[in-house]
């Protein structure tokens, strides 16, 4: 089984106080890859990488965790980079510098699901392919996955991103944001509301509000987790990690459809991203488990 991750590879550029700025492989498709790869997921990450220093740090954190990459043309004259500024409480704010043109992306039909969210959605010339290949994935019942994960740093209009959700989301099995990005989709409506909305018409969604947990529904069930117990660091890559998790436990149970879920089991899914989003916060940047962090 192998899944078929297509978006943004971009080095963090981290800035502490005090400090002298850290690279960091990142990119949100990249670190749901990282991620799906590290919980025993094949994997292949479709992303443009530079022939560059940056681009050697994106292949060999890549190869240190078995991703397999699929280096889209054009090659970009330069890696991208997002720099990240990191506050007292952990929290991240970005600067991006990145491109994305592909002028062409694989087949679904080679793979058993697909991932996309993003940049790599919302980003013209490439968001168009894209959302081409998420049509072309459900039809021929591939299972897909999509997280918006809003980046108004990048496109700064909030109706692009809600055009962007309603053109991806109706093909998209497994639905994963943030409550920043729900704020910014659904202004106005509360995550524990909108989880059971979507879910009614989206298959598994989850919704993840930071300290205060997670929310996800599937069909009819619903279920809240608490945050789990943990000294932040920051919190780069943990909704991707959050992510990840949730695709390895839905590939683990052979992709399992919203109406074969019951609430027991929607809680030991999110439990287990939660576990997952939490051991990312506890490191520098975004580095998320693998298989044996996660097993008691």
């Amino acid at each position: 089984m192998t899944v078929l991750v297509i978006g943004e590879a971009l080095v963090d550029v981290v800035r502490r106080a005090g400090r002298e700025p850290e690279p960091h492989a990142g990119g949100s498709p990249f670190n749901v890859a990282v991620g799906l790869a590290r919980l025993d997921v094949a994997t292949e990450l479709a992303a443009q990488v530079g022939p560059d220093a940056y681009g050697d740090l994106l292949c060999s954190h890549l190869a240190g965790s078995d991703v397999v990459l699929e280096r889209l043309d054009p090659t970009p004259e330069h890696t991208s980079t997002a720099e990240a500024t990191i506050a007292e409480d952990g929290g991240a704010t970005y600067v991006f510098d990145l491109t994305w043109d592909p002028a062409a992306l694989p087949d679904p039909a080679a793979f058993d699901a697909i991932h996309v969210g993003s940049l790599g959605t919302a980003l013209e010339p490439g968001a168009s392919l894209v959302a081409e290949l998420v049509i072309s994935a459900d039809a021929l019942g591939i299972p897909v996955s999509y997280d918006p994960n809003v980046r108004l740093a990048v496109e700064r209009d909030p109706a692009v991103w809600q055009r962007v959700f309603a053109a991806i989301a109706p093909y998209a099995s497994i639905l994963k944001m943030s409550d920043e990005d729900a704020a910014v989709l659904f202004p106005g409506e509360a995550p524990a509301d909108l989880v059971r909305r979507l879910a009614a018409d989206r298959g598994i969604v989850a919704i993840t509000c930071g300290g205060d947990g997670a929310h996800i529904a599937a069909g009819r069930h619903h279920a809240s987790v608490p945050p789990a117990d943990v000294r932040v660091v920051d919190t780069i890559g943990a909704g991707d990690s959050f992510m990840a998790a949730m695709l390895a436990w839905c590939a683990t149970y052979d992709w399992p459809g919203a109406d074969e879920l019951d609430g027991t089991e929607l809680t030991d899914l999110a439990m287990y991203a939660s576990s997952a989003a939490a051991i990312t916060c506890s490191r520098p940047g975004a580095d998320p488990p693998r298989t044996r962090d996660l097993t008691p």
